[in-house]
Order: structure tokens, then C-alpha cells, then sequence
């Protein structure tokens, strides 16, 4: 642990876990209720900001703090964790390419929980493209007008701010920019929320974009930088999912393991029995390599040094793991294990997806493939870095 301010930071967030997240979610999960309360607690207790600086209501921690408290929400309640990372990814634009009088303006409230972000790239016919986005936005005197639709948007109709991506020029990689635009702009709608497999307690839907009117004040960077913008912060957001996924794969683990301590079977308890002992020693060892890898990721990302690569293979190794964990979880409790009287049928449907947002582990491999067959390497570290610090 860096130090003992980032060690008291963990020690908080397990406890806001265990006292006021823990009693709820199944509740809020079950009724897909959105606790959108949840995000003012944590934000009062400074844990949305903690990467950004002090100067605008950040914590002023290291990337690895900032994941391993995203870890532990994630022990307990995924959905919650994937709304932090994706208000953190909604605040990133501003934090790194806005101006001071635009930070000033807008972070503290951002960071402090009052105002909640939503993340607009993808589009229905663009998924992992995002460059061949449709949605434009058209200068007119001090405004932009926006126009178009957003697809897979975390926080859709629940959020207070919008960070949207949007075409200015007809130059595929050079004419995107991005926009932080109001949640109240009139011709801003959302689609009724997406029925999803699992996080029923995070709201996904397509965000409709019919001439917003949005002032040119609220452009991040120059026009056509909006690409940059989102792709870097992609980097940071599959980090985000990597330690989102290690938590679930973690919560998981828990639970089989308290089970299989307390279930017994020929005279002992299930966890004597060396097939079932093995199973659960693999899923230690997954939940070990994938906190390693995020971990180290996010070490390059604090010592300024390149860690694109690397986040792809910690967000590949991460989110693999997890949906092996977590099915190996439901088959160490067996048929409870299918119930949903217990809460790791929950975490299997949970996982499916950390293999799908922020980027496909398709898409993940490609961009591996590709840094390898430019001459990279995905064993770089940071020199002098310690080791792993596990969270739990």
C-alpha cells in the first residue's frame, strides 16, 4: 500500500461496503431500482475523485488506490462499482483536456457526488468503431447542435451530465469532438432502459440527441480532438473494469468459500474433498493473477509511462478469469448455487458483460496483437515498483 492515507481509504470504503451496500443489494438488484443515493455517500466520503487532484475536489491518490477501492465496492455490489468507474470516465475529459476555468466550474461538484456522468461513444451501428460515429455536432454562432444517438449509455436518463462525443468535420479519426453537455438540454431524451441479463441495479439506455443546443464553452480541447480524448480515457476505463472484475471474481470466491467451509458431505465439510479443494484453489489463483496484472497497469499509468497495452491484458485477464470464478462458483454450491437464494448465480450473469463493455476481449486481443506485431511487450514494469498488495 503506497501509504497510510491510501490504506485508511480501503479500510473506509470496506466499511460503507459492509454497513450500507451489503444490506441492500439484493433488494435493489431484484426491483432494478437505481441507487442513486449510493453515489452521493460515496462521493461525500471523497471516493469518486480519488485520482484527481486536490485543486479541484479530487483525492490526489495513485491510479492503484483509486482500483483497489473500485475492487472492493465491486466485492460487494458490481453495479455500483461500474457507475464509479464510468462517472470517473465522465469526468476524465475535463479533468485532462478542459481548461482551468472549465475544471474549476464544473469538477468539484462532479468529483463530490452531487453531479452524476454519463459516458456517450458508442452508437448503434458503432460499436467498437467508434471512429465511424454519426452523430454530429454543427456550430451555430456561440452553440454546437447536436444530433444523433448513443447506444450502451451507463447512467442513461439517470444521469446529471452527459460527456458525448460527437462529429464536427467529416475526417474519420480527426473530426470527433467532445462535448460535456447537461442532462436538462432540451431535445435530450433517453430510451426506456435496457432489459439486461445482469447489473439490473445500473440504468442502460440510448440517449437521443435531437438538435441539443449546447454552449461552445462546453467543448473539452479543440475541435477534433474528441477521439484522443475518449480513446485515452478508454485506457483508463478498461483498468476500471479490470479491478471492477477482480472484486466480482473476489465476492465470489467469498461466498464459495464460506459455503464450502460450512456444507459437509460423507462426515466432512465439502472443501475437504480435493476436487472440489482444487477448484477453489484455481479461482484463487484467478482472482490472484488478475489483481496483479491491473495493478500493474496501473503502476505504469502513475509513473507517467505507457500502459495502453498493458490495461487491454489486465481488462482480457481480468474478465476472463471472472466468469470463470464466478461459474465455478455456482458449481461449488451445486444446485443452491443455480438459486437465486444465493448471490453467486447473480455474480455469473454479472460477469458476462465485463467481457463486453469498455471495449470487447475481442477487440482487447487485437489491440494486443497488434502492439506485439509493432515490436511491444506486455511484460513491462515499473522499475523498482513493490508487489501486489492483495486487497482482502
Amino acid at each position: 500500500m503506497p501509504t497510510q492515507e491510501a490504506a485508511d481509504l480501503l479500510d473506509l470504503t470496506r466499511d460503507i461496503a459492509r454497513k450500507q451496500l451489503a444490506p441492500r443489494v439484493a433488494a435493489d438488484e431484484a426491483h432494478e431500482a437505481f441507487p442513486r443515493d449510493v453515489f452521493r455517500t460515496l462521493g461525500r466520503a471523497g471516493l469518486l475523485g480519488l485520482p484527481y487532484g486536490e485543486d479541484v475536489g479530487g483525492g490526489g491518490q495513485p491510479y492503484e488506490v483509486y482500483l483497489q477501492v473500485l475492487e472492493e465496492i465491486a466485492a460487494v455490489w458490481a453495479s455500483v462499482a461500474v457507475g464509479v468507474s464510468v462517472h470517473g470516465l465522465s469526468c476524465f475529459g475535463l479533468a485532462t483536456a478542459g481548461t482551468p476555468e472549465q475544471q474549476q466550474r464544473w469538477l468539484p461538484e462532479m468529483l463530490g457526488g452531487e453531479l452524476l456522468g454519463a459516458y456517450c461513444l458508442s452508437e448503434p451501428h458503432a460499436g467498437s468503431d467508434p471512429a465511424a460515429m454519426r452523430t454530429t455536432a454543427v456550430r451555430d454562432g456561440d452553440s454546437y447542435v447536436l444530433t444523433g444517438d448513443k447506444a450502451w449509455t451507463t447512467h442513461g436518463g439517470q444521469a446529471d451530465f452527459y460527456k458525448v462525443m460527437a462529429r464536427t468535420s467529416d475526417h474519420r479519426s480527426r473530426g470527433i469532438s467532445c462535448f460535456l453537455v447537461p442532462a436538462d438540454s432540451a431535445g435530450l431524451s433517453a430510451d426506456p432502459a435496457e432489459r439486461k441479463m445482469g447489473l439490473t441495479g445500473s440504468t442502460t439506455a440510448t440517449m437521443r440527441f435531437e438538435g441539443v443546443r449546447v454552449a461552445a464553452d462546453r467543448r473539452l480541447g479543440a475541435e477534433g480532438e474528441g477521439l484522443p480524448i475518449a480513446l485515452a480515457g478508454l485506457d483508463a476505463g478498461r483498468l476500471g473494469i479490470a479491478a471492477v472484475a477482480t472484486g466480482l471474481a473476489q465476492g465470489a470466491l467469498d461466498d464459495a468459500l464460506a459455503y464450502a467451509q460450512e456444507r459437509e458431505t460423507f462426515g466432512v465439510p465439502i472443501i475437504e474433498h480435493q476436487g472440489l479443494a482444487f477448484l477453489l484453489a484455481d479461482m484463487a489463483a484467478a482472482v490472484a493473477s488478475a489483481r496483479a496484472t491491473y495493478l500493474a497497469a496501473a503502476r505504469l499509468r502513475d509513473a507517467g509511462q505507457p500502459y495502453g497495452e498493458l490495461a487491454s491484458v489486465a481488462k482480457l485477464v481480468a474478465t476472463d478469469n471472472a466468469m470463470k470464478v464466478t461459474t465455478d462458483a455456482v458449481q461449488v454450491l451445486g444446485g443452491y448455487g443455480y438459486t437465486r437464494d444465493f448471490p453467486v448465480e447473480r455474480y455469473m450473469r454479472e460477469a458476462k458483460v465485463m467481457q463486453i463493455f469498455e471495449g470487447t476481449n475481442q477487440i482487447q486481443r487485437m489491440v494486443i496483437s497488434r502492439a506485439l506485431a509493432k515490436g511491444g511487450s506486455t511484460t513491462t514494469t515499473v522499475v523498482g515498483a513493490p508487489a501486489p498488495t492483495a486487497t482482502r
